[in-house]
């Protein structure tokens, strides 16, 4: 069974309406803040698959920012102020004071370059609550799977949306989508991967 043209669409439809499904359009160079060294261990590892499963490349160095993938994990929303350049990084101003109100447990921001493709990710987890007896594997698998596309809500991990990651670093297909009916593309994508196997 493959994910319909309308479930994909959801997947990255904002709550404005707008319509976004960006994978990334460089090498994914990644650095983790905050985490013990044997869990730390782990996010690599899972990290790498990741995106060996998407087909997409990964580096040592991102040209232009050193690393590109950025994940940050604490206890409490008030440790981001003492990330240097936050605001710089994010291009959001009183980030601390807004996921605090929100009483969010976690975000993303994604910056892009030219052509709509990601070319950077910073991910920001407040380990608390739930996420604080999360698995190690696990949680890095979703934190993973979250980083590749710009969904526009939290996903869970599962082989459909495995697949259709895949498909969407297809290279027959554009980096970048903000027309919903792309949705239809990748649905199409996946009923034939779906017959021929996985794209290589």
């Amino acid at each position: 069974m493959t994910m319909s043209s309308d479930q994909i669409a959801a997947l990255f439809t904002r709550p404005d309406g707008s319509f976004l499904c960006a994978r990334w359009g460089r090498p994914v160079a990644p650095v983790i803040f905050g985490l013990a060294d044997e869990t730390l261990d782990i996010f690599r590892s899972v990290i790498r698959a990741g995106f060996a499963h998407a087909g997409h490349p990964m580096a040592e160095t991102d040209p232009e920012m050193g690393s590109n993938l950025m994940l940050f994990f604490m206890r409490d929303w008030d440790e981001l102020a003492g990330i240097p350049d936050l605001e710089q990084l994010t291009g959001i101003q009183g980030l601390p004071e807004r996921l605090r109100d929100s009483q969010a447990d976690q975000y993303r921001v994604f910056r892009f370059d030219d052509n709509g493709a990601i070319r950077a990710c910073l991910g920001f987890v407040r380990m608390t609550g739930a996420l604080s007896q999360a698995h190690p594997a696990q949680l890095a698998e979703a934190l993973t799977m979250r980083s590749t596309l710009t969904f526009a809500r939290d996903i869970t991990p599962t082989p459909d949306l495995a697949a259709l990651i895949r498909v969407a670093y297809d290279p027959i297909l554009p980096p970048a989508a903000t027309d919903a009916s792309y949705a239809l593309r990748l649905s199409a994508r996946l009923a034939q991967t779906a017959k021929t196997g996985p794209v290589q």
